[in-house]
């Protein structure tokens, strides 16, 4: 983030981009907006994020088409953040969190987003993963969505929202790495940058991934507001405001160029 700027960037083919770039909604299209996005932001940006989903529904092809692409951004020199929201127990959790953070997995990104709504506890077997790996979790907490208000604004019996009871069970899990002198832990929380002002204490000593700049309506002079002082730790993500500008390769970059600067002034280096 401090070298290339704090942005992130969703590789998302949505069938409508797709059509938008000239391409077909299939596994040839995928391929080649995928790869387009790769080539021209990998090198560039700090982060690029492929939403699962968008590969999945072309089935074990497209899935092999992921795993080129986060393959191939992270050879470029790009974290991958795998949109996956994964989120079980027990066993299960457990090969959800082997398939996508296992050194030797074919999904292996650097980091990925899980779901808490299970219990935060059955989250460890990610957690205890990417923390042997040296690899990152973002946990959704206070999402960008409005649905999301009903479950993470709910009161819990102890006296917090079960949003800020998710943020504090992340400040314990950053304790030790900060503790060690660590700029940010590597257990990050998924907060909207449209959600308005939290009321949540956000100082929990990870990454926060900002959702919703651009289509969903929150522009980088919202992120003060929404974040306040830990506006630094925010992690924004851009996914059609950049590749609306697809498929030319220099126009992807300099919309890129543009969403980082812009971000920058509002929400500082990162670190």
């Amino acid at each position: 983030m401090d070298a290339r700027g704090p942005l992130c960037v969703g590789i998302d083919p949505h069938p409508s981009l797709l059509t938008a770039w000239g391409l077909g909604d299939d596994v040839a299209g995928l391929e080649r907006f995928a790869a387009t996005a790769v080539d021209a932001l990998a090198e560039h940006v700090a982060v690029l994020k492929p939403q699962s989903a968008f590969f999945e529904r072309f089935g074990s092809r497209g899935v092999a088409v992921l795993e080129r692409t986060v393959a191939d951004a992270r050879a470029a020199g790009a974290l991958v953040l795998l949109d996956v929201k994964r989120g079980d127990i027990g066993s299960t959790m457990a090969a959800y969190a082997a398939a996508h953070l296992a050194p030797d997995a074919p999904l292996a990104a650097d980091a990925i987003t899980v779901s808490p709504y299970l219990g935060y506890g059955s989250l460890r077997p990610a957690l205890d993963l990417a923390r042997a790996g040296g690899r990152g979790v973002f946990v959704l907490a206070l999402t960008s969505n409005p649905e999301g208000a009903e479950v993470q604004t709910a009161v819990t019996a102890a006296g917090p929202t079960v949003a800020q009871t998710v943020l504090d069970r992340l400040r314990e899990e950053n304790a030790a790495e900060l503790a060690a002198g660590a700029p940010l832990g590597s257990f990050g929380a998924v907060v909207g940058a449209t959600v308005g002002e939290t009321g949540a204490d956000l100082s929990f000593g990870g990454p926060l991934l900002a959702p919703g700049v651009g289509a969903q309506g929150a522009t980088a002079a919202d992120l003060p507001r929404v974040f306040g002082s830990a506006v630094g730790q925010v992690l924004p993500s851009v996914s059609r405001g950049v590749l609306r500008h697809g498929p030319d390769p220099v126009a992807l970059r300099a919309a890129a160029a543009r969403e980082a600067a812009e971000i920058a002034r509002f929400a500082g280096s990162g670190a």
